[in-house]
């Protein structure tokens, strides 16, 4: 942690720094804020917590959510595009915590992730020509690493004509296409009524013509009605999951099937993840803060020993190559293909040809 504490007269002041990317609240007198991967804490206070909940209140009523002591948490989506989380005492001990992951300006383009070091050219263009070629992605990691601003930037290069549906908890994914519809999940009301749930909305938008699906972030059973979706043609679906490691996101969606209350062996369940989805795109926060794709890896299919697991193939990795003098990490995100990846002829008959972005090695 920092021991820097940087001065803020004004809440809104805080909001307005550009350079900030993120601001956590842990209740009226302790406020710290990201910049460049750091955590400093501010020398601003809140009078006491009822002008804080009163911020929190404001935010949420502009964006047409409710929170309120009987729905004591809740996420939401600025105008601009941050987001913002908000939890109420008692569940909070220490006051009202709010924390706003503020959109970022900086970061618009492939060339934006190149420049600040998020990824190679080499890398950028294979993920640009398997989106263009409709592969199911899923985009992965753990909170804040950047794998909305991958996604969102990646999704430009859908082709302007398609019709987009965006599925997410909370509205944050902006396609630029103009055939875009938004679909928002709704939380029950105070009694009990009205839910409209990630699998509520997944399975009516296969009723409303698409012809891409994204899913803002995939979090339990809602898994095993977009892995239906991509098994009953609907290709080129994009989607996003936590997880440690692209192994760690193929179990954690074993799992969120099972959630479901599906009546099959796991061995199924492997066969419909490995047949549908393509490819993994791994995201991770280095300990200088800064954020690098670290895999791309190939869901290649089952194992023929017998063993009954999903085989994956890397075809991208991040090596680190060590720490200079200032702190900031050192390496590259590499070429370690070991043969073309079965999607390989599928581009290549489209017009999309990956060879170089493949085989070339640094």
């Amino acid at each position: 942690m920092e021991s820097k504490v940087e001065k803020y007269k004004t809440f809104d002041d805080i909001l307005k720094d550009g350079e900030i990317s993120e601001i956590m609240v842990n209740g009226p007198n302790q406020v710290f804020i990201e910049k460049g991967g750091k955590k400093i804490l501010v020398d601003f206070k809140f009078k006491d917590d009822k002008e804080l909940q009163e911020l929190i209140f404001s935010f949420f009523k502009l964006a047409g959510r409710r929170i309120a002591p009987e729905v004591p948490y809740g996420d939401i989506t600025l105008q601009d595009g941050s987001r913002v989380n908000a939890i109420l005492p008692p569940l909070s001990k220490q006051g009202s915590i709010l924390t706003i992951r503020k959109f970022t300006k900086t970061v618009t383009s492939v060339d934006d992730l190149i420049k600040w070091g998020t990824i190679t050219r080499q890398a950028a263009d294979l993920l640009i020509a398997c989106i263009k070629g409709r592969l199911n992605i899923f985009f992965s990691g753990g909170t804040g690493v950047g794998k909305t601003t991958t996604l969102q930037i990646l999704s430009a290069y859908i082709n302007p004509n398609e019709r987009i549906i965006v599925i997410e908890d909370t509205s944050e994914l902006r396609p630029i296409q103009e055939h875009v519809v938004n679909l928002e999940t709704r939380a029950a009301d105070e009694n009990g009524k009205g839910e409209v749930t990630l699998r509520d909305l997944i399975r009516n938008s296969l009723r409303m013509r698409p012809d891409r699906l994204i899913l803002g972030e995939a979090r339990g059973a809602e898994v095993l009605d977009i892995v239906n979706a991509m098994a009953t043609g609907h290709d080129g679906c994009l989607g996003i999951v936590h997880g440690s490691s692209p192994y760690d996101v193929l179990a954690r969606m074993e799992t969120m099937m099972l959630m479901s209350g599906i009546d099959l062996p796991l061995f199924e369940i492997r066969k419909m993840l490995s047949s549908t989805i393509n490819l993994i795109v791994h995201q991770e926060r280095m300990q200088d803060g800064s954020k690098k794709v670290t895999y791309i890896t190939e869901v290649e299919g089952l194992s023929k020993d017998g063993l009954q697991e999903i085989k994956l193939h890397d075809l991208f990795r991040y090596e680190i190559e060590g720490i200079d003098s200032e702190g900031r990490v050192k390496g590259k995100l590499k070429s370690v293909i070991k043969h073309y990846p079965g999607f390989f002829n599928k581009l290549e008959k489209l017009g999309l040809s990956i060879a170089d972005a493949l085989m070339k090695k640094d």
